[in-house]
C-alpha cells in the first residue's frame, strides 16, 4: 500500500511524508555560527544567527527592536566569510545615523559616495547613488528599510535584485513589509533568492477577478503554508516575546492620537443643507490646497507655543510653505535639497539646535530615531497607511520614555483619508497576527498539536434505512 494511506497515528513515516511536502527556503549560510557581539540583545542575536545560517534572510523587527545592530553584525561576519567588503544601502536621510551607530558599537564601517571610497568592512551608501557602484564587488549586501522593493516590476526593485544576483550573503531589514502587501513579501523573497515572485503567486495566491483591481489574495487552504514558508527565510517580531524572549524594557508608553477639526471651507451650503466634499485621488489636491492655510495655522498655533521638540509632517510642498511662513525659525528637510543640506538640517534637529522640524513622511519617516521628541503633528496626510505608521514610529518606539502625542489637523472634507488609514491599520494587525503565529511555530513555540478524532455524538439510523 502507498505510504500516503498508512495510519498516521502509528506511523512516523506519514509525518515525514507530510514534512517532505513543506516548502522551505534553501540554506546556503554557515553550518556553525561564530561568537556574536555581547552588546546584542537576545532577540537581535537570534535574528543574526538565523540570517548567518540562512545566508539570505529577512529581518522584519518592529521599530526600536534593533534591526540596525542586527544588520551590522550580520554584514560584519558575512564580509569576513567572503571578500571582506559589505554594502549596506539606506534611505537618503538615514545613512549617517547608521554610521554613527556603527562607530558607537565598534563596527568597521564608512559612509561612501563614490566607488574609490569603498574599503574593507561595511560600506554604507544611499539608494539614490546606487547606480555609481558595481554591487558585484561586495561579498555581502544589505538593504536597510527594504520596503523600498515594493513592486516586483519596478525599476529600482529589478535593479537591486539583479545587482545582488548570485550573492550568497544578503539581508533585507524593515519594520515588517508594507501592511498586508503580499507582493512586497514576494519581492523580498526574490531579492534573497528564496523564490521568484511569480512562483510565489502561483503557489500560494489566486487572482481575485471579482474586483476591478483584480487583487491577488491568499488561497484559503494555503494561508498557513504561506506563513510557514515565510518563517523559513525571515524573522519577524513586534515584541521580543513573539520569538520567545522577555519583553521587559520593551513595553511602550501610551500613544495619544489627538484630532483637531479645522474649518477649511469644504462644507459649502447647497440648497439649505451642508454637503461634505469627499476627498479622493482625483480631487485630493483641490481639497488640500483649499484647506492648507487653515490647517497650518491650527498646527503652528499649538507647536510654536510649546518649548518641546516637534515634527510637523506635511504631504505637499504647498503645505510646507504654509507652515514655514508661520514658523520661519523651524528647520526644514525638503526633497529638492541636496543630501548634505538634508543631513545638516536633521543633525540640527537631533542635537537640539532647532526644536521644530518640517518635513514629509516620504523623506524622513524611515529609519530615523526621534525618541528625544514625543510631540508631532500631521498638517497633511496621504492615503498611505505605511507612511503614517512609519512616521509615528519615529517617536513611539522602544527607548521612548514619555507618552507620545500625535496631533491630526484635518478638515471635514478629509475624513475619507482617516477611514482608509483605519481600514489599512486593521489589515496590518491581521497580517502581524498571522506572521507572529508562523514565527512561533518555526521556533517550536505554540506548535500545532493535532488531536485524534474522538466522536462524542451517537447518531440515529433513519427509520426508512432500518426498515430496508
Amino acid at each position: 500500500m502507498s505510504e500516503i494511506f498508512r495510519n498516521p497515528a502509528n506511523d512516523d513515516d506519514y509525518t515525514a511524508f507530510l514534512r517532505s511536502k513543506e516548502v522551505k527556503a534553501p540554506r546556503r549560510g554557515m553550518s556553525a555560527v561564530p561568537a556574536l557581539s555581547s552588546h546584542l540583545k537576545p532577540i537581535q542575536a537570534h535574528c543574526v544567527a538565523f540570517a548567518l545560517e540562512s545566508g539570505g534572510s529577512g529581518c522584519f523587527l518592529d521599530t526600536g527592536l534593533g534591526k540596525t545592530l542586527a544588520e551590522l553584525e550580520f554584514l560584519t561576519h558575512a564580509a569576513d566569510a567572503s571578500n571582506g567588503k559589505a554594502a549596506l544601502l539606506a534611505p537618503l536621510t538615514v545613512g549617517w545615523q547608521i554610521h554613527e551607530e556603527a562607530k558607537r558599537f565598534g563596527y568597521r564601517s564608512q559612509l561612501v559616495r563614490a566607488p574609490d571610497e569603498v574599503r574593507e568592512g561595511i560600506n554604507i551608501f544611499n539608494y539614490d547613488i546606487r547606480d555609481k557602484f558595481d554591487l558585484g564587488v561586495f561579498g555581502a549586501g544589505g538593504l536597510d528599510e527594504s520596503s523600498i522593493i515594493k513592486n516586483f516590476t519596478g525599476k529600482t526593485t529589478r535593479d537591486l535584485i539583479d545587482g545582488f544576483a548570485g550573492q550568497r550573503w544578503k539581508i533585507a531589514a524593515t519594520a515588517t513589509p508594507a501592511p498586508n502587501d503580499h507582493m512586497e513579501i514576494g519581492t523580498h523573497a526574490e531579492f534573497l533568492e528564496v523564490m521568484h515572485s511569480n512562483e510565489m503567486l502561483s503557489r500560494f495566491f489566486i487572482n481575485d477577478t471579482s474586483t476591478a483591481s483584480q487583487n491577488w489574495r491568499l488561497k484559503g487552504h494555503a494561508e498557513t503554508a504561506f506563513w510557514d514558508w515565510m518563517a523559513s527565510w525571515a524573522r519577524m517580531a513586534t515584541l521580543p516575546s513573539d520569538l520567545g524572549f522577555d519583553d521587559t524594557g520593551y513595553i511602550l508608553p501610551p500613544l495619544n492620537i489627538i484630532p483637531h477639526r479645522v474649518d477649511g471651507g469644504t462644507l459649502p451650503m447647497a440648497e439649505g443643507m451642508f454637503s461634505t466634499i469627499q476627498m479622493n485621488a482625483t480631487n485630493m489636491h483641490q481639497v488640500k490646497r483649499a484647506t492648507s492655510s487653515a490647517r497650518a495655522t491650527a498646527a503652528v498655533e499649538i507647536a510654536a507655543a510649546d518649548r518641546d521638540a516637534w515634527v510637523l509632517w506635511v504631504d505637499t510642498d504647498y503645505e510646507a510653505d504654509a507652515v514655514r511662513a508661520l514658523m520661519p525659525d523651524a528647520v526644514e528637510v525638503r526633497g529638492s535639497m541636496t543630501a548634505s543640506e538634508k543631513e545638516t538640517n536633521l543633525r540640527r534637529f537631533a542635537d537640539g539646535s532647532k526644536l521644530k522640524l518640517i518635513t514629509k513622511p516620504s523623506i524622513c519617516a524611515y529609519g530615523l530615531n526621534f525618541q528625544f521628541c514625543h510631540r508631532t503633528g500631521f498638517v497633511g496626510r496621504s492615503f498611505s497607511y505605511e507612511l503614517f505608521y512609519q512616521a509615528v514610529r519615529r517617536f513611539w518606539r522602544f527607548g521612548q520614555i514619555n507618552p507620545v502625542d500625535v496631533h491630526l489637523f484635518l478638515d471635514e472634507g478629509e475624513k475619507s483619508v482617516g477611514r482608509v488609514i483605519d481600514r489599512k491599520a486593521d489589515d496590518h494587525l491581521k497580517m502581524k497576527v498571522s506572521m507572529r503565529a508562523a514565527m512561533r511555530r518555526a521556533i517550536g513555540i505554540d506548535a500545532i498539536v493535532k488531536s485524534p478524532y474522538n466522536p462524542q455524538h451517537q447518531g440515529r439510523m433513519p427509520g426508512w434505512l432500518s426498515v430496508a
